[in-house]
């Protein structure tokens, strides 16, 4: 049985369509990520799922039954906000319990959900301390506690990180994905950060403007993008496009080149001019001008390259992709 399916679902504000025919399958213990730029829908159709935000039109299905007039906290989801979202006159065990007095669950079964999902989290430290004593990247772990003690059917997650500096980031990252193998649970995720996405996902959902773009796991989206949005949008740094023609092979369409496939080549079919040089340290990028065009190109180590200098570029063809229209 499924954890979610979303069948043909539409999310209008008035006259605005935010959602547009949303069908989706999450199989159980799946960690599925919905990626995509800012104002794509992707936090709204969380909501619709959560239950905050009704569906114009469609289906949302959680653990094999219809919910949408079932109200939040009757869907046995779980939602971790962008903000932490935690009642600041109580200590870190009192807003992780807080849910589960409200919901009648005795004190010793309170007692034991908090303290392992201290242990997961690493808080044991912390349970009497307040928010206003806590770092950003313990509140959210905090916030994350205060879910997984309620043991839900399904995980809703918006934007978790985006509060954190990079370091927290990526620690809390590894946090996430460790805490999803422990609990073998199912897990929505929503970010603008595809690398979050890459990292983190089973299975990626790509939106743009309302609608899903492409549905695949993060090497197949990587390797075979449905279309020129999804291949740029996945990979830093972003995929370059090229008209074909410049291959002199009088193709109109036009070809898309990950900068890791791209090489120094005294006799690449490529020319360019450097217009700026990004070492950093492990990889050198490298901004170029083929023509009217600019290309990025990411070379493995440390390279004295200069702006204004002229390479010639090679690639193998096997890893161009074709986009028309």
């Amino acid at each position: 049985m499924s954890a979610l399916t979303l069948k043909n679902v539409y999310k209008a504000f008035g006259d605005t369509e935010v959602l547009k025919d949303i069908s989706i399958e999450v199989e159980q213990g799946e960690f599925v990520v919905f990626v995509g730029p800012s104002g794509c829908g992707k936090s709204t159709l969380l909501r619709v799922i959560a239950g905050l935000e009704e569906a114009t039109a469609g289906e949302v299905h959680i653990d094999g039954k219809l919910v949408n007039t079932v109200p939040p906290s009757k869907r046995g989801i779980a939602m971790v906000f962008q903000s932490y979202a935690l009642y600041p006159h109580l200590n870190v065990a009192n807003n992780m319990s807080l849910a589960l007095k409200q919901e009648g669950v005795s004190k010793a079964e309170i007692a034991e959900r908090v303290q392992e999902a201290s242990r997961m989290l690493q808080l044991d430290d912390y349970l009497k301390r307040f928010p206003s004593e806590l770092s950003g990247g313990q509140r959210q772990r905090v916030a994350i506690g205060r879910a997984v003690v309620r043991q839900p059917k399904l995980f809703l997650l918006d934007e978790p990180l985006s509060n954190l500096d990079a370091a927290l980031r990526v620690s809390t990252r590894l946090e996430i994905a460790s805490l999803h193998k422990q609990l073998d649970a199912t897990m929505i995720y929503v970010t603008h950060d595809q690398t979050e996405a890459m990292t983190l996902a089973d299975k990626i959902v790509v939106l743009r403007d309302g609608r899903v773009e492409q549905v695949g796991s993060p090497m197949e989206l990587y390797n075979k993008p449905a279309n020129k949005f999804v291949a740029g949008f996945l990979g830093s740094p972003a995929m370059n496009f090229l008209p074909a023609s410049l291959l002199k092979d009088g193709d109109t369409r036009v070809i898309g080149l990950r900068p890791e496939y791209i090489y120094l080549d005294e006799n690449g079919p490529l020319s360019a001019k450097v217009q700026h040089v990004e070492q950093l340290g492990g990889d050198t990028n490298v901004i170029a001008m083929v023509g009217e065009h600019m290309v990025t190109v990411r070379l493995f180590g440390q390279h004295a390259i200069a702006p204004n200098q002229q390479l010639t570029l090679g690639f193998d063809p096997a890893t161009l992709h074709y986009f028309d229209e």
